[in-house]
């Protein structure tokens, strides 16, 4: 197993720029947001994880060291454009590999685990987590079929009134056949308002050309918080102290 962490964001609504630091650097109890999230991935080797950087790269290295592998995103062009630059990193390589986030430091071991667990338990092609709330945020819904199979992922502000009701959410962590993933992020397209490649559609590539996409489920909304304000940062302190 391999692990992509996506930590190149500037983190704008953070203020970030004010602390002359890059988002994933900010710190929660005490410790950058990416040394939580390193942390709870330690069950993969540190050679065979490679943290996309981009803003302020130079930092995030300095802080998280020469153990780890980096690839570079000189440009901010998406999720998908992110993991693209880490695919020479695969070369070869035709295992499974994890893509997480460095600003998710509330994202437990044991859920990495079970997310990688259902994937090579159930021969998947590609395994996403999704999260099961009341109240849902503004996140993507998972859309289901009438048997309970993924139908379609479907952005927040694309959901008409009835998928807004949906409570299972894409929390944007994955696991992919790597081969698979690096082949199949040839096929995206920019065509949306930020003219940006995002990884939320590959599993739908995936499930357009017939390859086996499943679930892992969780019922905390807790966990799948993604620092992107002042407040998120604040709620992550607290939850972090309690742990």
């Amino acid at each position: 197993m391999k692990a992509i962490v996506l930590a190149a964001g500037k983190g704008k609504r953070l203020q970030s720029e004010k602390f002359n630091l890059p988002k994933v650097l900010r710190e929660a109890n005490g410790k950058p947001l990416i040394e939580h999230v390193l942390g709870h991935i330690d069950f993969i080797d540190k050679q065979d994880t490679v943290i996309v950087v981009g803003y302020m790269k130079e930092k995030v290295i300095e802080c998280v060291g020469d153990a780890y592998r980096y690839s570079v995103q000189e440009e901010q062009k998406g999720t998908g454009h992110a993991v693209q630059c880490a695919s020479g990193q695969f070369d070869g390589y035709d295992g499974d590999v994890l893509i997480l986030y460095g600003d998710m430091p509330l994202v437990r071991r044991e859920t990495y685990q079970a997310v990688i667990e259902k994937h090579q338990a159930s021969g998947a092609d590609c395994t996403l987590l999704t999260a099961v709330v009341d109240d849902p945020p503004a996140y993507g819904r998972i859309v289901r079929d009438k048997d309970g199979a993924v139908q379609a992922i479907v952005e927040d502000k694309d959901c008409d009134e009835e998928q807004k009701k949906i409570k299972e959410l894409n929390v944007g962590i994955y696991v992919f056949k790597a081969p698979l993933l690096f082949e199949g992020l040839k096929k995206l397209k920019n065509s949306n308002a930020q003219g940006e490649y995002y990884l939320t559609d590959m599993p739908m590539i995936f499930l357009s050309e017939g390859k086996k996409v499943e679930t892992y489920s969780i019922d905390s909304l807790t966990e799948i918080y993604g620092v992107n304000t002042l407040e998120d940062l604040a709620f992550c302190e607290k939850e972090l102290a309690k742990q």
